[in-house]
């Protein structure tokens, strides 16, 4: 389960052993009480775009939290400030999780059968249900060329006819929709079918005991018909999404603002998983200070941050306020880590070399980033690819340091033994927004002490991951050396998959692909494939273990933070219930006070 040095810190219930019952602080009207009223703006401020807002290729927190508002899946989660919680798959579009005993789930564990609950429509004129076929849609656009899915190993390696469908849509025409339309109307996936109107047949290559957890994410989202007139996530896209969900995008300027409103054919007895109590909900990008954002919350001009946690400067005074607006939530992470760009011709190809990335394990000053983020109470050291309470996780600590504050002595000896005395030169892109600028300056000064003379290069425009770091071509021409992402599980439980498979599957790199460093192992991925195919959760969590064990010995990147989320809302905010996979409160649950 999940580690306990990282409490929820929200009014009393965070308060460090010793301290005296809650008394003075904050005002407690601060935080509205009562049954959830309804109506009123929400105002969510931030920094960047997402870069995906088609769910077929929607990849971020951020996204997730957005997409949820409009786009549903068979299954999901719950939003809780309760991890625990948050964990257990439900249904959402489905009436029922399958099981051997409802005979949703065949004998031989590969046959899926799911049905869908009634009433869900979309908000297109007239409005229309939401049918089976809508599904399998949402399935063929994950290999579409303009705009494939990051997460489509998850379903090439599981389901039945998935790769040979992939294969062929790679040589279709990006640019043309209609093109992409017909391969789609031309070509099935078989082991993704309706039944019925309301049936979704699915048949696995073999038994995975995490395949209804793939069918939560945003990924296997119905899509509506319409959506195939337009390129996948291209503009005439983002300006003509369609909601089955509680609120949509009636207003959209890309880079700048969306705004939400109510959909008038949702209806709450068909979603056990949303609710809808504002009006609408605007979101305000292009506001990269953390502190500016901050002081909206406080000052109550905004309610939520987009993409902000709490600066790591404001969080001691609030956690001695005992502001009730205050919460750090337990999202466990890799968050995050340093990935070596493994195809990058830089440097004689130097970071192909293992001997060179093992020497650069050594060069990080964990104790400087934990600073960085918050302290201790935020986050703790990491050196292990999958973090705490995750399916796989074991303790281990391969290239230890000094008190976790580096060792660039041992660094340079090493690089000099692989061959590069003279140090190295690197490009190292990095985000803008958040503590992000100032954690690529903490690493770019740890690898100066190493010999590595790191050239840090900002990305404010919102594509550090689309077309820098998940692009091959990029990679291959050598745009970058170093990076620093992130990494939240797609789901918590069952889920060494859901960390390793995406992030270090050799078999799937390509464009968008989440392996941004290029790494391919083939004893990994027959680690991979063992896991995927294991008869128990627990045979599964050995060979995530062992996977974890290789790829840090092959040093593929230099885990760093296992990270919560501080966060803060304003004093209208009501409702305000934790969602760890978009890193945010509920959008559908929040309500404000009059």
């Amino acid at each position: 389960m999940m580690r306990q040095t990282l409490k929820v810190t929200a009014g009393c219930a965070g308060l460090a052993v010793g301290l005296t019952a809650c008394g003075g602080g904050a005002d407690p009207s601060a935080v509205p009480t009562g049954p959830p009223r309804e109506g009123g703006t929400l105002r969510v401020v931030g920094s960047s775009d997402v870069e995906h807002l088609d769910t077929a290729s929607a990849n971020s927190v951020g996204a997730y939290g957005l997409t949820r508002t409009f786009a549903r899946t068979l299954f999901g989660t719950k939003a809780s400030n309760n991890f625990d919680e948050t964990i257990p798959l439900q249904p959402d579009m489905a009436v029922e999780i399958p099981t051997r005993e409802n005979g949703g789930v065949s004998k031989d564990r590969r046959t899926y059968t799911v049905k869908l609950r009634e009433g869900v429509r979309w908000n297109t004129r007239p409005p229309r249900p939401v049918v089976a076929a809508d599904f399998v849609r949402g399935f063929e656009r994950l290999c579409n060329p303009a705009s494939p899915s990051s997460g489509k190993g998850y379903y090439i390696s599981t389901l039945e006819g998935m790769e040979e469908y992939c294969d062929g849509f790679e040589k279709v025409d990006a640019k043309n929709p209609a093109a992409m339309a017909g391969y789609q109307d031309d070509h099935d996936i078989k082991g993704v079918r309706a039944g019925d109107g309301r049936t979704l047949v699915f048949r696995l290559k073999e038994p995975a005991s995490d395949f209804l957890n793939l069918l939560s994410l945003q990924f296997t989202a119905a899509a509506p018909e319409e959506y195939d007139r337009y390129v996948p996530d291209g503009p005439d896209f983002r300006q003509n999404t369609i909601s089955n969900g509680p609120y949509q995008i009636t207003e959209y300027r890309p880079g700048g603002s969306y705004v939400l409103s109510r959909n008038p054919v949702w209806r709450p007895e068909t979603d056990p998983l949303r609710g809808r109590h504002v009006e609408k909900i605007q979101i305000t990008l292009g506001q990269d200070s953390p502190q500016a954002v901050q002081q909206q919350l406080e000052t109550g001009t905004a309610d939520l941050s987009w993409d902000h946690p709490v600066p790591t400067a404001a969080i001691p005074r609030l956690r001695r306020a005992r502001d009730p607006r205050f919460a750090i939530r337990d999202a466990p992470s890799n968050s995050p880590y340093l990935v070596f760009n493994t195809r990058s011709p830089n440097n004689g190809g130097a970071l192909g070399k293992k001997e060179v990335r093992q020497a650069l394990q050594y060069a990080i000053d964990r104790t400087a980033l934990i600073k960085i983020v918050g302290g201790p109470e935020v986050a703790e050291p990491l050196h292990t690819v999958i973090p705490p309470g995750n399916s796989g996780y074991a303790p281990a600590d391969r290239y230890p340091t000094p008190g976790e504050a580096g060792d660039p002595a041992r660094c340079r000896q090493l690089l000099a033994k692989a061959g590069h005395p003279g140090g190295l030169k690197f490009t190292f892109p990095y985000r803008t927004n958040s503590v992000h600028k100032l954690i690529a300056e903490s690493i770019k000064a740890n690898l100066d002490a190493c010999g590595v003379d790191a050239e840090l290069s900002p990305d404010s425009g919102g594509t550090f991951y689309g077309k820098t770091i998940s692009s091959p071509e990029r990679a291959a021409e050598g745009a970058w050396d170093i990076a620093a992402p992130g990494w939240t599980p797609d789901w918590y439980g069952n889920n060494g998959r859901s960390i390793i498979q995406p992030l270090f599957d050799g078999r799937t790199y390509g464009a968008g692909s989440t392996n941004y460093g290029g790494y391919d192992n083939f004893m990994v991925n027959g680690m991979i494939d063992a896991a995927l195919t294991a008869p128990e959760p627990a045979h599964a969590a050995g060979h995530w273990q062992q996977a974890d064990k290789t790829i840090m010995e092959d040093a593929a990147i230099v885990p760093l933070l296992n990270r919560s989320h501080p966060i803060f809302h304003s004093s209208r905010v009501g409702g305000a219930v934790f969602l760890p996979t978009t890193a945010n409160y509920d959008f559908t649950r929040v309500w404000l006070a009059r």
